[in-house]
């Protein structure tokens, strides 16, 4: 038992050199620069926003969406039924505008065999004239600011470069332990997803003629996810997926435990679908969960069997391991802070008690994820707000139960729906 624990010890030091180095590139990435538009050859732009349900900020994003500082745009929402709970407060905040810049309208013909974002942006992206040069997705979460879109379109003038994406950043201070556990799960999958050129669908910007190249319209129909696939669809036409590190847009829903793990069983499900490195995910979860929780198995079995030596050296690499993995989460936090902070938004302090909370939750973290990566191997059927797809493969969809989208949750709660 002692060879292999220190067998596994050696594995361990490997694979934080590993993401020593995985992180110094996600630094390295953060810095990088795009060239930009003159601002009067910023190209007409359509942003398009689905909704399904009243996001807990949405009016917010919503003000911030028809706020930008962006010459030539329009805001095209299409909301699931009319019955919807997020119809009202689009009314309600086109009418405070005045927009005539947005228009407002509602999913005609939500398709069986795709989802229905996808639905809602083939839906949009359709009624569109050939003025229009660029795309831009954005989710109901997505608390974007002033020059998010000037950030996000400006790298598009590279003739290479056929889409945009930013990310999202969770706030680590929630009441809820889901909250932090969906902050740390997050750090990582925002890394890999920088590494990987994986899109983010909820600022994303792609060339109308990258969508009408590739056929992307009808990729859509076909589809459960809108932005994973990109990747691999792009590259096969030689356009590349830029990542903009100003486009960090926070996000301040909550989260309670039991709704996390519904949360997370999709995003792994949707990735096993469409992740061109998907092997390489499932080796993080290796290399990050399962390694460790044996060492911390064998320092159990030691402390049964009363091997003193050898339970000590287990905790000790165990509880090594997850100081060095939150001391990486505060430095990356800290960048991201300094990005985010650059816009003038309102931060809370990191605490002694932050990095105490975030030591806890690291393995309850690894647990759940390591539970949703199986249960993402047996999902045949996926349930979100209330709609029911079945799913034999990454192009056969089915959307088997429908139903227009109500709730009861006050409009004030900050818990993500």
């Amino acid at each position: 038992m002692k060879d292999l624990l220190v067998l596994l010890s050696q594995v361990l030091l490997g694979w934080l050199v590993f993401q020593i180095v995985s992180i110094s590139i996600f630094f390295i990435s953060l810095r990088s620069t795009h060239s930009t538009y003159s601002h009067e050859k910023l190209p007409k732009t359509a942003v398009v926003l689905s909704l399904r349900g009243a996001d807990p900020f949405l009016s917010n994003v919503l003000r911030a969406l028809l706020h930008q500082n962006y010459p030539a745009y329009d805001l095209k929402i299409v909301v699931d039924n009319i019955t919807d709970p997020a119809w009202n407060v689009a009314i309600n905040v086109i009418t405070e505008f005045g927009a005539s810049n947005c228009s407002l309208s509602v999913l005609k013909n939500p398709l069986s065999t795709c989802s229905l974002k996808c639905s809602s942006i083939v839906q949009a992206v359709s009624e569109l004239d050939a003025s229009y040069q660029v795309v831009v997705l954005v989710d109901a979460d997505a608390m974007v600011y002033t020059n998010w879109l000037r950030d996000l379109v400006s790298p598009l003038n590279s003739p290479k470069v056929g889409a945009t994406t930013g990310n999202r950043w969770y706030l680590p201070d929630g009441i809820y332990w889901g909250s932090l556990v969906r902050y740390i799960w997050n750090v990582s999958a925002v890394i890999q997803m920088v590494l990987y050129q994986i899109a983010w669908g909820g600022s994303l910007a792609i060339k109308t003629e990258v969508i009408h190249q590739t056929g992307l319209i009808d990729i859509w129909k076909r589809a459960y996810a809108d932005d994973t696939p990109l990747r691999s669809i792009l590259k096969k036409h030689g356009w590349q997926i830029k990542f903009v590190p100003s486009v960090m847009l926070l996000n301040r829903e909550e989260c309670k435990l039991p709704n996390l793990v519904h949360w997370l069983r999709r995003q792994l499900f949707s990735s096993r679908l469409y992740h061109p490195f998907w092997f390489a995910v499932v080796a993080d979860t290796v290399f990050t969960i399962l390694i460790p929780n044996i060492v911390l198995l064998i320092g159990v079995v030691a402390l049964v069997t009363r091997d003193l030596s050898t339970f000590i050296s287990a905790v000790s690499y165990f509880a090594g391991y997850m100081i060095f993995l939150v001391i990486f989460i505060l430095l990356i936090d800290k960048r991201i802070r300094s990005i985010i902070s650059k816009r003038c938004e309102i931060l809370p302090k990191s605490s002694p008690l932050t990095a105490f909370k975030l030591l806890i939750a690291l393995p309850l973290t690894q647990w759940i994820n390591a539970i949703a990566m199986v249960a993402s191997h047996w999902a045949p059927t996926i349930n979100w707000r209330g709609v029911t797809y079945r799913i034999k493969g990454r192009w056969n969809i089915k959307l088997t139960e429908y139903h227009p989208y109500q709730s009861s949750k006050s409009n004030n709660s900050k818990i993500s729906l």
